[in-house]
C-alpha cells in the first residue's frame, strides 16, 4: 500500500507513522506538512490520512484538487473540529478521524480502509465492452463517466477518449450490465458514482467538470445511495 499522511502537526504525522508500521510494515508512506506539498508530489496513493485544518492550503481544498485526477484515492480526514466532517462528504471522504487520535480506533479505520482501496483497484481493473456501429469497445469500467441517452441510442462519455462512444444498447440494458456502482438519476443518464465530485437539488456535478440532471423526486433517493456506496466499498444498495 502506498500511503501519505499529511498534517502541519509533526508529531501527529510521527504518530500516524508509527501506527501504520506497527500494523503494516510493509506500507510505503510518505509525509507532507502541507496540502501544497501533497498535491505537488503527484503521485497515486491509495490511502490518505489528510488533516482539514492546515496553515496554507487546508485538507478539504486540496482534496478538491487531488479528486481531479486521482478519484480512487481513499480519504481518511483528521480534524480537531467534529463540525468539518460534514465537508469530508463533499470530497468523497471515506472516514474521519478525531483529534488526538487513539491507536486502537486507528488501526480499525486503516485496516477498513486497506480493504476499500483493494476494492477500488479491483474496480478500476475491471472491463466491460461496449457494442457500437461497425466496432467494438473494450472500455474500464472506472473510466466512464457517464451515460446519456439520445432516442434510440446512448451515449458513453469516458474519462480517456475524445470522442464519445454512440451505441444501440439501450439504459436498461446497461445498467445493469454496469452494476451498483452507476446510478440512474435521470430516465436519460445513468452516472458513475466514482466521478461525483458534488449535487444539489437538480444536478450532479462530475469530476471532469461536466454536469449531468439529477430528477428531483429521486433526490433523497440518490443522497441515501451515495452515502451508502461512499460508506460500503463501493457498491450502492439501490
Amino acid at each position: 500500500m502506498n500511503i501519505a499522511v499529511v498534517d502541519d502537526e509533526e508529531i501527529i504525522r510521527q504518530q500516524i507513522h508509527g501506527f501504520i508500521k506497527k500494523q503494516k510494515p510493509e506500507s510505503e508512506i510518505s509525509d507532507f506538512s502541507t496540502g501544497e506539498g501533497l498535491l505537488a508530489a503527484k503521485a497515486d496513493f491509495d490511502i490518505i490520512f489528510l488533516d482539514i485544518q492546515m496553515e496554507g492550503m487546508g485538507g478539504i481544498e486540496a482534496a478538491r484538487i487531488l479528486r481531479q485526477r486521482n478519484v480512487d484515492a481513499v480519504l481518511v480526514f483528521i480534524t480537531g473540529i467534529r463540525e468539518y466532517v460534514f465537508e469530508a462528504f463533499d470530497v468523497s471522504a471515506f472516514h474521519y478521524l478525531l483529534k488526538p487520535i487513539e491507536e486502537q480506533k486507528f488501526m480499525e479505520v486503516l485496516g477498513r480502509a486497506e480493504e476499500e482501496a483493494r476494492k477500488r483497484k479491483g474496480q478500476k481493473e475491471r472491463q466491460i465492452f461496449i457494442r457500437a456501429k461497425n466496432r467494438g469497445y473494450t472500455l474500464k469500467l472506472n473510466s466512464i463517466l457517464y451515460i446519456e441517452s439520445r432516442g434510440k441510442k446512448v451515449e458513453v462519455h469516458t474519462t480517456d477518449m475524445e470522442d464519445i462512444i454512440e451505441s444501440y444498447a439501450t439504459m436498461d440494458e446497461l445498467e445493469g450490465q454496469f452494476g451498483g456502482g452507476f446510478y440512474r438519476c435521470h430516465r436519460g443518464y445513468l452516472v458513475n458514482m466514482a466521478h461525483i465530485a458534488r449535487y444539489d437539488s437538480d444536478s450532479i456535478f462530475l469530476s471532469s467538470g461536466e454536469k449531468v440532471y439529477l430528477t428531483r423526486k429521486k433526490h433523497n433517493e440518490f443522497v441515501k445511495a451515495y452515502m451508502w456506496y461512499l460508506q460500503n466499498g463501493g457498491v450502492s444498495c439501490v
